[in-house]
């Protein structure tokens, strides 16, 4: 048995807001843990509790009832002062940092150490140029933290969380605001933060896609309040990620891991073999016109799809009939018009 310890604990957890006459409780028996070097991805629909769990994790808010223990310490009885060298938090919201250098803001994240002097020591500068380096900014350092983008705004303040070193680091969307190529950008480089520093980390994010194939652990929050967690692939397989994102109009594709928004409206069936990548792009094709795919041989339509040094093909069999088509618009086009 493994004796590696959880940084992150939580037993019996409830969690929700709390008056003096009512009680809202949004999810209860949450019984989690989060290992070092772990990416936990926290996910769920609008509504459904993430950044109430995320801000009782982070004690900006009571639990209802159950406890936290943060490295093996009671949450609620750690100061502010233990609490900041214990997890360190970064938020969606851009923070106003006034005329400070990137390189300002990551020395921030030495705070909790340096008292209300803020004289940094040999420690303090060799965390902080560690840190430049694990978020890959060297080349923001000296730049005006409102003269960056961002992505750029986002990987400084992950430089200040990583210069704080803490070993539990919590993200709250990381990814909003970014464009696609910092998103996936952002969640390689947390990902793989998570394996060389050995520190526990969890965010909060709508990217599914990219959660499905970054993280170690996910962390399924449902609108019925119930939490569900494990391994990406378990939770594709037992239908619990598609339960937890269920909507009229579109499906969770386990065969490609994607979300469709189309819906089969014809009532022919197309089954289809060759080249892997050439059939996962005919399969889009053909899905977003509502045709039906099955692995059945009997189907109406039989496509081939195969790549030579001449060029791509689709072979189309159908009612004892035999194509050959050269593109997807061509493929399309064939199998709209024979199935009238």
């Amino acid at each position: 048995m493994s004796d590696v310890k959880p940084f992150l604990v939580t037993k019996d957890l409830s969690i929700g807001y709390k008056t003096k006459r009512t009680e809202r409780i949004i999810s209860k028996h949450l019984n989690l843990t989060l290992l070092p070097g772990q990416l936990v991805c926290l996910l769920g629909s609008n509504g459904s509790g993430k950044s109430t769990l995320m801000r009782t994790i982070a004690g900006l808010q009571p639990a209802l009832e159950g406890t936290v223990y943060i490295g093996q310490q009671l949450l609620s009885g750690l100061k502010s002062a233990q609490l900041a060298q214990t997890l360190s938090l970064v938020l969606t919201e851009r923070i106003e940092a006034g005329n400070l250098t990137a390189l300002e803001v990551i020395t921030l994240g030495r705070t909790p150490y340096t008292g209300w002097l803020g004289a940094l020591s040999e420690i303090d500068h060799k965390k902080i140029e560690e840190a430049i380096l694990l978020a890959n900014v060297e080349n923001l350092v000296n730049r005006k933290i409102h003269q960056l983008s961002d992505g750029e705004r986002q990987k400084v303040m992950l430089a200040r969380a990583l210069a704080q070193d803490t070993e539990l680091i919590l993200l709250d969307e990381p990814t909003a605001h970014l464009d696609l190529p910092n998103r996936v950008e952002m969640m390689r480089l947390l990902h793989n933060l998570a394996r060389q520093t050995g520190k526990a980390i969890l965010l909060s994010t709508h990217e599914l896609d990219l959660a499905l194939q970054a993280a170690d652990i996910l962390w399924l929050m449902q609108q019925n309040g119930k939490l569900v967690a494990g391994v990406p692939e378990d939770l594709v397989l037992n239908g619990a990620f598609e339960a937890a994102f269920e909507k009229n109009g579109f499906f969770f594709d386990k065969s490609s891991g994607t979300f469709n928004i189309y819906q089969d409206v014809c009532t022919h069936s197309i089954s289809i073999a060759g080249d892997p990548v050439l059939a996962f792009w005919t399969r889009r094709a053909l899905q977003r016109e509502g045709f039906g795919l099955t692995d059945d041989m009997n189907a109406t339509f039989k496509v081939r799809c195969d790549r030579d040094a001449a060029g791509t093909t689709w072979q189309m069999e159908w009612q004892q009939k035999n194509a050959k088509y050269f593109t997807i618009a061509e493929l399309v086009a064939a199998i709209k018009l024979a199935a009238k």
